[in-house]
């Protein structure tokens, strides 16, 4: 049994950047895809597709995005964990890297950027930072 399949899943990212691959798979969840169409919408990644396999499972099939031969994603990190969450109201939402990188945030509005986030008015959980 995993613990925290989201952070697994921002894990099998930064090492397939870091193995410069072309394409990841990690187990799907509705709350994996949400994360992943922040990404997609802010420009980290190409894209991803779900990929049914044959025991009534799924796989997210995760494009990585490289900028002249660098990952997009220089880091990227869990901050709420399911040990210790973290939430922020919509002032305290914090800003990564001076605006150039995004929060991903878990609002009763769904998964949204901090950007996108203050733009709705609405805080919540932190899941995750990238830059």
């Amino acid at each position: 049994m995993m613990t925290d399949p989201l952070g697994d899943m921002l894990t099998r990212i930064r090492n397939g950047l870091q193995a410069r691959k072309e394409t990841i798979r990690a187990p799907a969840s509705k709350q994996r895809e949400r994360v992943l169409d922040v990404l997609q919408r802010e420009g980290f990644i190409l894209g991803y597709e779900r990929v049914e396999l044959d025991n009534n499972k799924a796989e997210l099939e995760i494009r990585l995005k490289y900028h002249e031969g660098e990952p997009v994603i220089r880091s990227i990190e869990r901050v709420s964990r399911p040990g210790r969450r973290i939430y922020s109201g919509v002032k305290d939402l914090p800003r990564v890297a001076n605006g150039l990188g995004i929060s991903i945030v878990s609002t009763p509005k769904g998964v949204l950027s901090d950007a996108e986030a203050r733009k709705e008015n609405v805080g919540g959980e932190v899941i995750c930072k990238v830059f």
